[in-house]
């Protein structure tokens, strides 16, 4: 992937988070914890995520974790709850930020590899990332696919806010819970990013 083929990096959160989000920025996983903010994640990712070291870095959950492309495996899990989330727009300035690294697919997978930003976005597979679908009849090009959709961006310890420059929303009604916050940020209505059309 060049860098140029990279508009924007996403973070997938809860509607609820967005006001703290705003005013705190986007925290790493132990940064977050004490504020017990609302969560999309899952259990069992998680607890491997704890446990994973970031080769040459730190432990994974010091990192503040952004995704390539939110129309990913882990929001077609949470295709029901559309309502609660939006994805936020991230500035790709952040890539430039002190010990940020690139992760090829989800940070907890075994089978996934780190390298430093920026010169680490050539491994990344661009059409396997923005992929429109993950799926396949063979079972090894389905995992290979499927993992690739979750390609990160790791930032160390927090991004701040002002790198955030916009929100994503499923729906108007999630886009009418989004302005009754109050909050100065442009809203995008798309459905097809949550999967909705």
């Amino acid at each position: 992937m060049e860098r140029s083929d990279l508009e924007e990096l996403h973070y997938i959160t809860p509607i609820a988070n967005v006001s703290s989000i705003l005013s705190r920025g986007i925290l790493s996983f132990r940064r977050a914890a004490p504020l017990r903010p609302a969560s999309v994640a899952m259990g069992a990712i998680q607890e491997k995520r704890q446990k994973k070291k970031v080769p040459g870095g730190r432990a994974l959950h010091e990192y503040a974790n952004l995704y390539i492309c939110a129309r990913n495996p882990m929001l077609y899990k949470r295709l029901e709850q559309h309502r609660e989330l939006c994805v936020l727009e991230v500035d790709t300035d952040v890539l430039d930020l002190p010990g940020v690294v690139i992760a090829d697919g989800n940070a907890a997978s075994e089978y996934t590899a780190f390298w430093p930003s920026p010169p680490g976005l050539a491994r990344i597979d661009g059409e396997l990332v923005f992929a429109e679908d993950w799926r396949d009849p063979d079972e090894i090009r389905y995992w290979r696919k499927k993992n690739a959709k979750c390609a990160e961006v790791l930032v160390p310890d927090r991004v701040d806010a002002g790198y955030i420059n916009g929100v994503y929303v499923s729906c108007q009604e999630c886009e009418q819970q989004v302005r009754r916050l109050g909050l100065n940020i442009a809203i995008t209505v798309d459905r097809h990013l949550f999967f909705q059309g």
